[in-house]
């Protein structure tokens, strides 16, 4: 008898949990259907490419080329058009600069930062650490980071073997970060740092797939899949090593005599510029903030970096005339000595024009998102709703045929000053733009001259014409089959 009320009460028990998810799964439906229908009807006025009735426009964006079919879009839908990933997550997807400067000259919910008044306090708090009198010393840093893949390149130049960059150029701009940042040596990673190389390199990859897999828009379902364990996994590791060195720092900086050893160095890192930080009461960022600082500041610049670097040697290789004038100018500017100095890099003009269009051509981050936290007013009439969301396709911008003439071809004098004083201001968003633009793009700058000047002072680049590189955005701009490239030496005696 007992075990028969027992039985009767498990079924009852079991039926109740079945009913309770039923109702709770038609609760989550309806909140869904509202929301799509939400964005639908804020998106109504603006005309686009058909939608397949379960996955949008997804199939087509993660298919190769997709980069060239929003272009493709851009040119038929003017100004912007709606971006399904599947049925209830929309965007309107924008590319021209009046309606990136309707969106991004004002403030705005970023999908992966802070927000709101914390976002302008930390904003207003690390600015100081990236003044120019900062930034000086980091040039050292950044050309002894180089040391060890250049004379590795050497090696492989002598091989007379194509090989794939970008692994090479991560490595590297990871340890120049890590010394920018933690004040590492130069004795490269230890385990717990490869350690670290290896979670930032997943992060990258599986962010992307969470943007892009329609299951795994749901964070309940993406948790239990092996992809969000993975990345739960990931996150854990990067923190870890993030917290530890915080510790580590904390600990040393009660110590007097390290304290003073840390002031008389030649230059402060990243990390002790946010331990020393106070807003206008004295209060300091918390351990919660200094690591969300830290490990924004070494994912951002460490994936983008890397991302710029290669493509910008891509385009050397790919356009030898501007390789050979570049090349120049930096034997002309360096001599025989293959170190810089701050001073050197605001001679480097033809260089800076050519990263720059290489930025143009294959922006580091190809696509950013925002959710509107207030209704904004388009030039053409047209508006959206607080909590609409945009997508701003940097990509597509850089290659729109009504502000850049002929976009597809490399053209360094774009950036000449006669020519930047002319075109709007929103129109070239490598860094964003606005008041939420990359508070570090002067360090990134900085990083890319210098790298890239060392590159061209040592090799000569040329191009794997069996093996051009298939562009795949991820949250960088990648390539599906790597960077191959030929390197010939142009130190005397080599090769």
């Amino acid at each position: 008898m007992v075990s028969v009320l027992l039985s009767l009460s498990l079924s009852c028990l079991g039926l109740w949990a079945a009913g309770l998810i039923l109702i709770l799964g038609f609760l989550k439906l309806i909140r869904l259907l509202l929301r799509r229908q939400m964005l639908a009807r804020a998106m109504d006025s603006f005309p686009g490419s058909p939608t397949h009735w379960l996955f949008g426009h997804a199939q087509e964006i993660q298919q190769t080329g997709s980069l060239d079919k929003v272009v493709s879009w851009a040119h038929q839908f003017p100004y912007a058009h709606p971006l399904w990933l599947g049925q209830f997550l929309g965007f309107l997807n924008i590319y021209e600069p009046d309606y990136a400067k309707a969106v991004y000259s004002r403030g705005g919910k970023g999908l992966l930062v802070l927000q709101g008044p914390k976002w302008y306090q930390h904003h207003k708090l690390l600015t100081p650490g990236f003044h120019y009198d900062v930034l000086k010393p980091y040039v050292a840093v950044f050309a002894d980071s180089m040391h060890t893949m250049l004379d590795k390149w050497e090696e492989k130049a002598r091989e007379d073997k194509n090989f794939d960059i970008f692994s090479d150029v991560g490595h590297m701009a990871l340890i120049s970060l890590m010394k920018c940042t933690f004040g590492k040596g130069d004795s490269g990673l230890g385990h717990r740092d490869s350690s670290y190389y290896s979670a930032v390199s997943d992060l990258t990859l599986l962010m992307q797939q969470c943007i892009e897999s329609l299951q795994y828009h749901n964070d309940f379902i993406y948790w239990l899949t092996p992809h969000g364990r993975c990345f739960l996994r990931a996150c854990q590791m990067a923190h870890d090593h993030t917290d530890q060195v915080i510790r580590e720092r904390k600990a040393t900086l009660k110590d007097e005599k390290e304290q003073e050893k840390i002031q008389s160095r030649r230059h402060l890192d990243f990390l002790d510029i946010l331990l020393g930080a106070r807003d206008e009461n004295g209060i300091k960022l918390s351990d919660a903030d200094l690591r969300a600082e830290v490990d924004t500041f070494m994912f951002e610049g460490h994936v983008t970096t890397t991302s710029g670097i290669c493509w910008f040697l891509y385009c050397m290789a790919l356009y030898p005339k501007h390789q050979h004038r570049c090349c120049e100018e930096v034997c002309e500017i360096l001599g025989d000595w293959d170190s810089l100095q701050w001073d050197d890099l605001g001679k480097m003009s033809y260089l800076t024009m050519c990263i720059k269009e290489s930025f143009r051509l294959y922006p580091p981050v190809p696509q950013v998102y925002r959710q509107l936290s207030k209704p904004v007013n388009f030039v053409d009439g047209r508006s959206l709703p607080a909590g609409s969301l945009i997508s701003l396709h940097i990509y597509a911008l850089h290659r729109n045929s009504a502000v850049w003439p002929d976009p597809e071809v490399f053209d360094p004098l774009r950036f000449s000053p006669e020519n930047v004083a002319t075109r709007h201001p929103f129109a070239f968003m490598p860094f964003s733009a606005g008041p939420r633009n990359c508070i570090g793009q002067q360090f990134a700058m900085n990083e890319m001259k210098v790298v890239t000047a060392l590159c061209l002072l040592r090799f000569e680049f040329a191009l794997d014409p069996l093996r051009p590189p298939i562009k795949m955005p991820q949250l960088i701009l990648c390539s599906k089959n790597g960077v191959h490239l030929w390197l010939k030496s142009l130190r005397p005696g080599s090769g």
